[in-house]
């Protein structure tokens, strides 16, 4: 992967993990039609830490907020990081039982072309649902069902941010609190899986670390972004159109697939 690659992706990468359009299928859908190889989810998981500092950054004050609150013992935040950790559960779970189903699928445009079509289906609902959702914070029951959702985003082509804010708000969550609530819980599951590569970011060849820094520059500055318009595209209530581009682009991807 060369470096003017790397800048690209990494760019589309931050722009597309916070807007509901799936930053995992875009990266599958290009690297196959760019034909750029990568092995594994090295390349993925590299710029999804880079988008965890984009949250990390815009989220700064409410971040500081929890970690001074859970410092202090107080019992409202450590409420809030709790019901964020029960969250994660079910992601956890899922990589753990059939982890290597889902990095199979990051092989395939077919695949992201599908999850991209269900991502649509899943933003079409709410339509409905966000002029009914004012709650200012999850309940642990509801703080589990956004975790389940989190779980077909491990799929390529299904959003993060698309399917977990689409749950929260069908459970009632405010349109800005199932953000904040949506990008805080990513920036563990995210934490988990860099981790969890790190043997293999340990056995990186030198050469393709200078693409995965200037891809993580790219990531990180669009993230912040993305983060800023998602926000103000979801208090407008407009989060459903969002559906009619994930649909065009899925069936253009699957069509590129069989028959291109």
């Amino acid at each position: 992967m060369g470096s003017l690659e790397a800048l690209f992706l990494g760019f589309v990468q931050g722009l597309t993990e916070f807007l509901p359009v799936s930053s995992s299928g875009h990266l599958v859908i290009l690297q196959s039609w760019l034909g750029v190889h990568q092995e594994g989810m090295l390349f993925e998981i590299v710029l999804h830490v880079a988008t965890l500092a984009s949250v990390l950054i815009f989220y700064r004050r409410r971040v500081a907020e929890l970690a001074t609150g859970v410092l202090g013992g107080e019992p409202r935040a450590w409420r809030y990081v709790a019901k964020l950790a029960l969250a994660t559960v079910p992601a956890v779970l899922a990589v753990l039982l059939i982890g290597d189903f889902f990095e199979a699928q990051f092989e395939s445009a077919p695949a992201a072309g599908a999850g991209l079509l269900l991502t649509g289906s899943i933003l079409f609902t709410t339509r409905r649902t966000v002029e009914t959702a004012h709650l200012e914070e999850p309940s642990w029951a509801s703080a589990w069902w956004i975790g389940c959702a989190q779980v077909l985003a491990i799929f390529p082509g299904v959003s993060r941010s698309g399917s977990t804010v689409a749950a929260a708000l069908a459970l009632g969550v405010a349109p800005a609190a199932a953000a904040e609530f949506s990008f805080l819980m990513g920036t563990i599951a995210i934490a988990g899986a860099a981790l969890r590569s790190l043997p293999e970011l340990a056995g990186m060849p030198v050469e393709l670390g200078g693409p995965l820094l200037l891809g993580m520059a790219a990531a990180l500055v669009s993230g912040i972004a993305a983060i800023w318009l998602f926000v103000r595209l979801l208090g407008r209530h407009g989060f459903h159109r969002f559906a009619y581009y994930t649909w065009a682009l899925g069936l253009l991807t699957l069509a590129v697939s069989y028959l291109g």
